[in-house]
């Protein structure tokens, strides 16, 4: 079937699933494959449910014309989403990176609904099935979209912008994050920068820069950029610094234009979020948002979804940071609360999956660092802390940690809790 045509059924349908336990009534079914499991399996399930069509690639589950046989299901949703998207008019900004890329969206769509009516990537929907259904969600109301990128090995980018087809671009950084399926920081790099790469296929295009990022701008020849940073004298849109993070960040921000300096009070901890603020104040400056919006948007953002959270407890005061960990974000996370000017600090760390052959250096490098930050007490959760040599209190999951929080009671800490979302750490907060 022809991409148009299926657009047209898909207009009539007006809504689309891909999970058969959720049918809207006259909704269109997409039957997508997974390492253990096969979607065409319920397509049959998702008509009897309410599914007006299936999208199906294996014709021996086809029964009547309600079932839309296609060669392959994802590249089909793909693209059905990237023709949506020609409908619209209006700027993608595609963000991709290895840290930040998910608190840098959530800034940029703070900052930039303070003037627009703005569609952003909700939660981690960044991989090859979130992209193309965040796409489908665009409407005539909307007037900006920021779509996240996310990538686990080479070529998912140039996928993803390919789909996306995005005018504007923001690589938050480049960090040694995923090397199982990168193969190497420099295949981080290459991965990163197919985002680069297909701006420079597209006129008028647009990318904003880390200024003091070497290896982004390195491969960010030959665009048009504007740049964010902390050197003052340098040519930026956006320039900024740290004044307190006790926990909570505080920071000045100066315009190009302008010598005022702004006072930012935030509601998120890390001094690493300085970039992605600065970020999403140089893109929301180049949508022409008022710097007294951008500041406000800044400071009432609240971060959710176990990213850079101060939550405060009858007992403590939890740094929650436990969506993911690679050895660049933990290192951050470990020197900013080093710094913190609080008393009595307690870090449970959790493993930092698909590291590949340096995961036992970068664990046992976390370690060593652990040693000389003289913190109150660490605990280390996973496989490959529980190799590392050190004297730190290991434990082998986070039920044992459960069961150490009940026996030992920590009052009174500030505690930084961090790992990878397999560890589960998300679960320790109700306890502590």
């Amino acid at each position: 079937m022809e991409i148009e045509r299926l657009y047209e059924i898909y207009q009539e349908c007006g809504a689309l699933t891909t999970d058969s336990r959720d049918c809207p009534a006259g909704s269109i079914f997409f039957a997508l494959k997974g390492e253990s499991f096969d979607g065409n399996k319920f397509a049959e399930m998702a008509i009897e449910k309410g599914c007006a069509y299936a999208v199906i690639d294996n014709p021996e589950y086809a029964k009547d014309d309600r079932f839309i046989v296609v060669d392959d299901c994802l590249k089909t949703l793909k693209l059905l989403a990237r023709h949506h998207r020609r409908q619209f008019n209006i700027p993608v900004i595609g963000i991709t990176g290895t840290n930040g890329k998910t608190t840098t969206k959530e800034l940029t769509a703070a900052v930039l609904s303070e003037k627009y009516n703005v569609l952003y990537t909700q939660g981690n929907f960044n991989n090859d099935i979130g992209v193309p259904k965040t796409l489908l969600r665009l409407n005539k109301d909307h007037e900006i979209a920021i779509i996240e990128m996310g990538a686990s090995h080479p070529g998912d980018i140039k996928t993803l912008v390919e789909t996306a087809e995005p005018d504007y671009g923001i690589i938050t950084n480049v960090g040694r994050a995923h090397l199982q399926g990168f193969g190497s920081f420099e295949g981080v790099v290459q991965t990163k920068g197919e985002l680069y790469d297909y701006l420079r296929t597209k006129p008028d295009s647009l990318i904003f820069l880390h200024n003091e990022n070497e290896h982004l701008a390195e491969i960010a020849k030959g665009l048009n950029i504007i740049r964010y940073g902390t050197d003052e004298a340098a040519a930026l849109s956006v320039s900024g610094k740290v004044v307190a993070c006790n926990p909570k960040l505080e920071i000045a921000l100066k315009m190009a234009e302008s010598q005022d300096i702004y006072s930012v009070k935030t509601n998120i901890v890390g001094t690493y979020n300085l970039m992605n603020m600065l970020a999403a104040a140089a893109i929301g400056k180049h949508f022409g948002v008022d710097n007294e919006q951008i500041c406000h948007a800044l400071s009432n953002y609240v971060p959710s979804n176990n990213r850079s959270q101060l939550t405060v407890t009858e007992s403590n005061s939890l740094v929650v940071d436990a969506y993911n960990a690679n050895p660049t974000s933990m290192m951050a996370a470990l020197r900013n609360f080093r710094e913190m000017q609080v008393e009595r600090k307690m870090v449970i760390l959790g493993d930092m999956k698909e590291l590949g052959e340096v995961s036992a250096e970068e664990h046992q490098r976390c370690a060593d660092y652990l040693k000389d930050c003289s913190f109150d007490t660490v605990w280390l959760v996973g496989e490959e802390f529980g190799k590392t040599d050190c004297n730190f209190r290991k434990f082998n999951s986070v039920d044992e940690v459960k069961t150490a929080i009940n026996e030992n009671e920590p009052k009174g800490y500030y505690i930084l809790i961090k790992g990878s979302n397999s560890i589960k750490l998300y679960l320790l907060p109700e306890y502590l």
